[in-house]
């Protein structure tokens, strides 16, 4: 089999409202604890990129950010029934509780910050609620977590990790003490939702698939009784987690001041590291400041990709496309293709450049960030990707 390589080009192109307030003491400047970053479902570490880079920029020494990758990180059809290359409930916070020993190992460090986005939230909560994490964790975020689930809707997939009817999702919630508090005692949370624009938060089924059916479950879905409940106005399902306002919520909840700057400040030397990939042409804007959070997200030539002479993928990695909301435009097209004129569900735009054009540069703008990227033959396996970093 021929190797393959993959290309990395560094492109040229350069209000919280606070719900409800839970009073807990918070981390001094000096102290600033470990913090474990857990993605959510089918993601990776390397979403958390901008975020620890808000962090470092702020602060808060890069030794004591810590993201990690799940090596199954799809939720499983059924919780309860092994499926491969997938996992459970159970395997996640296994997963959690190994990678936070080593932190606390390698920091000394007493006791942690885990911050999660989506299902990494579900495997937050389940390991400080049934894996022992009370004892190690002083402060939780959560940012567009299913908290009640994704749908509630009897004889739907009810033992999926993501139904409010599942086990898992009942015993996460019981009552905690004399208020109905749903969270673990002894440790302090936050959550971080949208206020109607969270695509796992709708009371309408249209992006599990049942467009017309009731979820049962609402635009605060997210949040929980007992724990500091913010609403980030506009956001989309990822950027609960991943946009400067989330950063700074995370930041005010952590240390009980606003942060300097949510801008991720510009390093001299910038160094870089992530394990080989296999063919993909990626082009991003420039990396502001090293990091070890760098996922390369390959790209395979598809069935539906046919005979095209070319295959140019626009992504954002840490937010959706939302024609309503956002300024944007991949290959003079706007909205670009497979983005629809509502809601904020997609997060990537596919183009199939026709056999007869030759190689030729294509440029993709999200909200003021530009990537020009070129195209190169599918018929050798090549795929270009224009990734947003914000």
């Amino acid at each position: 089999m021929q190797s393959r390589r993959t290309i990395l080009a560094l492109g040229l192109a350069s209000t919280a409202v606070l719900t409800a307030c839970a009073t807990a003491p918070t981390p001094s400047f000096t102290e600033r604890p470990p913090i474990v970053f857990m993605h959510g479902n089918g993601d990776s570490a390397a979403l958390w990129q901008t975020t620890i880079w808000r962090f470092e920029s702020n602060g808060w020494p890069r030794d004591r950010l810590f993201a990690v990758d799940q090596p199954n990180p799809v939720a499983r059809d059924d919780d309860a029934v092994a499926q491969p290359s997938r996992s459970s409930t159970t395997d996640s916070a296994v997963f959690l509780k190994g990678e936070v020993d080593k932190v606390l190992k390698a920091t000394g460090a007493s006791k942690v910050v885990l911050i999660g986005n989506s299902r990494g939230g579900n495997t937050i909560r389940n390991y400080v609620q049934n894996g022992g994490g009370a004892a190690v964790v002083s402060h939780v975020v959560l940012g567009g977590n299913p908290a009640h689930g994704i749908w509630a809707v009897q004889d739907f997939r009810e033992n999926n990790e993501f139904s409010g009817l599942s086990g898992f999702m009942q015993q996460l919630n019981a009552s905690k003490g004399p208020n109905g508090e749903e969270v673990t005692p002894g440790v302090k949370w936050l959550t971080l939702r949208s206020d109607n624009n969270d695509k796992y938060a709708q009371p309408d089924g249209v992006w599990i698939g049942v467009p017309g059916k009731p979820t049962n479950i609402g635009f605060d879905g997210p949040a929980l009784k007992g724990a500091t409940n913010v609403v980030l106005p506009g956001v989309d399902h990822r950027e609960t987690s991943f946009s400067p306002a989330a950063f700074a919520a995370t930041w005010q909840f952590l240390t009980g001041a606003a942060p300097r700057s949510t801008a991720v400040a510009a390093e001299t030397n910038v160094v870089l590291s992530a394990p080989g990939y296999g063919t993909t042409h990626i082009y991003r804007s420039p990396f502001p400041r090293s990091s070890g959070f760098v996922h390369l997200r390959p790209e395979r030539i598809a069935p539906a990709d046919g005979s095209a002479n070319a295959v140019v993928v626009f992504t954002r990695p840490r937010g959706y496309f939302d024609a309503q909301r956002d300024t944007m435009r991949f290959d003079g097209q706007s909205p670009p293709a497979g983005v629809p004129p509502k809601g904020s569900g997609v997060s990537s735009s596919r183009l199939r450049i026709a056999a007869a054009e030759q190689q030729r540069a294509v440029t993709g703008e999200f909200n003021g960030e530009r990537i020009t990227g070129l195209t190169w033959p599918a018929v050798k396996e090549h795929v270009t990707v224009l990734e947003l970093t914000y």
